[in-house]
């Protein structure tokens, strides 16, 4: 899957708040179900492609739904727009898909799902994502270069791949001496996991990201994800789950490789987080 950046929407691709600092289990936007549901095993979840190290495993999630027909178009702000510094609005352009309602999926699939249903993720400068349950929402930007990726998002997080998913735009922000970047190269943007998570969601992490003008393969692009120090090589531009990280706080690092194993130049590139998990 390869996507083109440009004015015109790009292939395979929030309410200013977030799904929330301190995000995973029973955050204000990421409720479970409280009722016990029978959750899928993994040959059910579709693991393509399955590692284990240091008694973590990280495996493929290749069972959700495609929502091939989905589509996201950024209407405001627009390509190359140079805005003044204050409150900027933010609008969308979002057929195929239905937003606020759960994903057929979820509450089977073990993952942490937010009770306000599918959303858009809503990246600004590769900073943790703003998830929008409607195509509009407002925030306050300072002076500066500002890049936005936008995708559809499944109720528990997952980003819709598919063509016309997501939009990627840059734009400015009041005095700045910022410079352009050059969206026609390869870039990766963080999603998940995100924030903080407890009990049962804590069991199984979803490890998502979103590549622009790059894909995967065992001789091409690759992503180093390194989990507590634990590397691994994911040569598949897929979700993840993952299972037996420790409680506690886990560091993650997403890192794009060329085909030659160094780290693409990009101002997104190593993207890192730290989440927590509590019992």
């Amino acid at each position: 899957m390869y996507i083109k950046t440009g004015i015109i929407a790009i292939a395979s691709f929030l309410a200013l708040t977030s799904c929330g600092g301190g995000e995973g289990a029973k955050t204000e936007t990421d409720m479970v179900d409280e009722e016990p549901m029978e959750t899928m095993n993994s040959e059910e979840m579709g693991s393509g492609e399955m590692m284990e190290k240091d008694g973590i495993k990280v495996m493929a999630y290749t069972a959700s739904p495609e929502f091939q027909n989905a589509s996201l178009k950024t209407k405001s702000p627009k390509m190359g727009d140079k805005l003044k510094a204050g409150k900027v609005v933010f609008d969308y352009d979002v057929q195929g898909y239905e937003l606020g309602v759960a994903t057929s999926d979820a509450g089977t699939n073990g993952l942490a799902n937010s009770d306000k249903g599918q959303h858009i993720h809503a990246i600004l400068n590769n900073d943790p994502y703003m998830a929008e349950y409607k195509p509009g929402f407002e925030k306050d930007l300072e002076p500066g270069r500002y890049i936005l990726l936008s995708f559809l998002s499944r109720s528990y997080h997952e980003s819709v791949k598919n063509p016309a998913a997501s939009d990627i735009i840059q734009f400015m922000v009041g005095d700045t001496d910022a410079k352009p970047a050059d969206l026609n190269a390869p870039h990766i943007f963080y999603s998940r996991p995100k924030g903080s998570y407890k009990g049962a969601d804590a069991k199984k992490l979803l490890l998502d990201f979103y590549l622009v003008n790059s894909d995967l393969s065992a001789d091409g692009y690759k992503v180093r994800a390194t989990l507590n120090g634990t590397e691994f090589m994911l040569t598949k531009w897929s979700a993840y789950v993952v299972e037996g990280l420790p409680m506690g706080d886990v560091d993650i690092k997403l890192e794009l490789l060329d085909a030659n194993g160094n780290s693409v130049k990009s101002p997104f590139n190593p993207a890192e987080r730290t989440v927590t998990l509590e019992e």
